[in-house]
């Protein structure tokens, strides 16, 4: 085979993987379960909510006690409402509310999931709340891994009590760029660029992550703090990705939220 017929199936080869990535990266990012509760456990009851483009999206939801605040959650790509739960119960032995987002194309609900997708279905589940007469800044958003896009998204739209990440990212693409560097960055297709909104977000910032997380790695920590210096940090040690869920993760979350007025 000459030079130039290598070079062109080479480039071929390129082009051909390119496309791949760039058109099934979603279901990459987005792995939803394919098992997930039908029911709520005791304590929540289903609801739905209405995106502005037509979805009927379920949740999970648990009423606040007199004088507590609301817990807007979303949860990380690879978890369920279940999932979800466990990553609460710090806030919820304080006696606050829970709405469980559910994203489109997760746990039943129609759709398919991406960036302004998880954006529409946090702003359906803040119109919920506020429908049960529950006022933005009587609401807590709280997002776990790549829930730390669409918390971070709502608290810039919303006046919101406050916004705590745990295990987010400073962007979509600045993590697929330190597990994959030969991956070009404009390739990727949903930003979720929260370190470019931390600053227009007008509520306290909280910010935890593990120290031993090879998934969203701790740099990404450091560039959130640099965006938002006034935010309250804890960086855990021996914690990984997993963090949300440890006895540790709940008990700072727990704290936190009590803290906030």
């Amino acid at each position: 085979m000459s030079f130039a017929k290598l070079g062109l199936l080479l480039l071929l080869i390129v082009v051909a993987a390119t496309a791949l990535l760039y058109t099934q990266q979603r279901r990459l990012i987005f792995p939803a379960p394919a098992q997930y509760p039908q029911a709520p456990p005791p304590g929540f009851r289903l609801v739905q909510t209405q995106t502005d483009d037509g979805l009927r999206l379920s949740a999970f939801h648990r009423a606040e006690q007199p004088a507590k605040h609301t817990v807007l959650f979303f949860h990380g790509n690879g978890d369920n409402l279940l999932g979800a739960i466990e990553a609460t119960r710090g806030p919820a032995a304080n006696g606050n509310g829970l709405l469980l987002v559910e994203y489109r194309g997760y746990g039943g609900n129609p759709g398919s999931p991406g960036e302004s997708g998880l954006y529409r279905d946090g702003d359906a589940a803040m119109r919920w709340l506020a429908a049960q007469g529950v006022a933005a800044r009587d609401v807590i958003v709280v997002g776990n891994s790549i829930g730390s896009g669409p918390a971070t998204e709502m608290a810039r739209r919303h006046d919101v009590a406050a916004l705590i990440l745990v295990s987010g990212f400073s962007s979509l693409p600045d993590v697929v760029g330190e597990a994959m560097p030969f991956v070009p960055r404009w390739l990727v297709r949903d930003r979720f660029d929260n370190v470019g909104k931390l600053a227009r977000v007008r509520a306290p910032v909280f910010l935890m992550h593990g120290d031993a997380d090879t998934l969203v790695r701790p740099a990404n920590l450091a560039r959130l703090r640099r965006a938002r210096p006034d935010a309250t940090v804890a960086l855990v040690a021996g914690a990984g990705h997993e963090l949300a869920y440890s006895a540790a993760a709940q008990a700072i979350l727990k704290q936190w939220v009590a803290e906030i007025r």
